[in-house]
Order: structure tokens, then sequence, then C-alpha cells
């Protein structure tokens, strides 16, 4: 969804608190326009106002990227919630980027009917006992104690799906090795990697692990080229953190699947071998 292109004209003329722009006839009436049902305008209009309102720094940028983001979110079905982590309206500068949560790509996925497993676990100090990288088997010995888990230091992440039809991937990384890759591909590692490394983390995993071997419905690929992007008044993503976030960092797949989507068995090893 995008925002139409005087709203950033006049944001960049007078930078205007987005608590303030949403509440104007000019946004209202975008949104209404935009999303049909009254009582869903509604709805999306006091969820983003509140989203927003627990990030002090959100608030100071661009109101026409935070409606945007948004948007993206709401044509996903997805929560703005920062509680639900499906997806985040991130601050960057004066723009807001879109970031999909790793609990927005196992909706997504679920959603898609193709898969009867998803997950993904941080690995903590003296759990892992071996990880057969040929077979993708994991041997582990989880910590019972909830709190005594939650306090120990995590060494690693280990990510699987399963489909509907019996076929299995899953990957473990190091957190040496994901702390590699998350100071090559983010340049603002400090700020949005600091907040919380296992998220982050546990994202990264389900993003190498679907779009490398995953299938993608139309949704989960509209949400996987958009992440971590600000959402331009055309549609478009502009990946500011780093430009070249999309060809670098993972393969996005060339089969999609429509919503909604039916078990699709039968054509399962040709989908995999194109």
């Amino acid at each position: 969804m995008a925002v139409n292109n005087s709203l950033t004209q006049n944001n960049e003329k007078k930078r205007v608190p987005f608590s303030v722009a949403i509440q104007t006839s000019l946004y209202q009436n975008l949104v209404r326009n935009t999303l049909g049902d009254p009582k869903k305008s509604s709805r999306f209009i006091t969820a983003i106002t509140s989203a927003v309102s627990v990030n002090p720094k959100l608030q100071n940028c661009d109101a026409g990227s935070i409606l945007s983001a948004g948007l993206l979110g709401e044509s996903l079905n997805l929560s703005p919630s920062p509680q639900l982590g499906m997806y985040y309206i991130v601050p960057y500068g004066q723009q807001a980027q879109f970031q999909l949560g790793y609990k927005g790509y196992i909706q997504l996925a679920i959603r898609s009917g193709q898969y009867r497993k998803i997950n993904v676990v941080p690995i903590k100090q003296g759990e892992l006992i071996r990880f057969d990288p040929l077979n993708e088997e994991i041997e582990v010995n989880l910590i019972d104690d909830e709190s005594e888990r939650e306090s120990t230091p995590t060494t690693g992440y280990y990510a699987f799906f399963e489909y509907l039809n019996g076929f299995r991937k899953a990957i473990y990384w190091s957190r040496e090795k994901m702390e590699v890759h998350a100071k090559k591909y983010s340049k603002n590692y400090s700020s949005i990697w600091g907040s919380d490394f296992d998220k982050m983390a546990c994202k990264t995993m389900l993003r190498q692990l679907i779009s490398k071997w995953g299938i993608m419905s139309v949704d989960m690929e509209k949400a996987f080229t958009s992440d971590m992007a600000v959402i331009k008044s055309d549609g478009s993503a502009e990946y500011i953190d780093n430009p070249k976030h999309i060809e670098s960092d993972v393969e996005v797949p060339q089969t999609s699947i429509p919503e909604p989507v039916s078990e699709q068995n039968d054509d399962f090893a040709s989908i995999m071998e194109d």
C-alpha cells in the first residue's frame, strides 16, 4: 500500500509528529480510502497510534513513512503491537522502517497452508550435545527450569520446518556466526541488534531457512521483500540500513503460491526441482 506523495512533500516542508498528523483529515481520509471499512480504519488508527506512542524516537520520524509501514502490516493482517512481535515500525534517522518480527514469519508461514511444523529456538550454554549438518539432526539437553534457562547465555540458534507432505529442513548457527552475519549486513548493528539480539537472530534464522528452502505465499514474499525497508510513497522499498540487503543476504525463492493455499503434495517434487 502506498501513501500519497503530498503527504511526504508536506512532511519534508515541516515535520509533524505522527500523533498530530494522524488526526488530520488528510491522514484520516487516506486510511479510510485505503482500508475501506470504517471500523477497520478506526481500529487501525488506534493500533498504529498506540504502537508509535511507546517509542519517542518514532514520533520524530516522517509521518508518511510510519503510515506506509503500518498500512503494509495491515495488508498482511499483522498486528502492529510491539508486545505481539509480529512486525515493528523502527526509527532509522528521520525515516521509519518496516521490520517483520520472527513471529510474523511464523504467522505467514502457517497461513500458507504448507507447513505442518515451523519453529526457531535459541540454544543455551551447555545444552547442545551435537548437530549433524549432513542429516540435519540435533541432540540437545534443554535446561528444564525456565527461569534458569532465560538467564543462561545463548550459544547458538536452531530453526526447522516440516511440510505437510513430510519434507523437513533444519539449520543451526553458532552465536559467533550470527554476530559476523549481523555486522556484515547491518550498518546500524549496535542499535538494531543491541536491543534484543536473540529476537533478531531468530528472525534471521527463519529468513535464511524459508528463503532458501521454503515455499512462499504471496503475502510471505511481499513481507520478505519489504522487511527492514522504508516503504516509499509509491509503494517501493528502500533499504537505507543496507542497500544490498536483499541481493546479498538471502535468496528470494522463484516459486510463489496464491492465497488461500491448498495442499499441493503432488506438485512438491517439481516445485523443489525448480
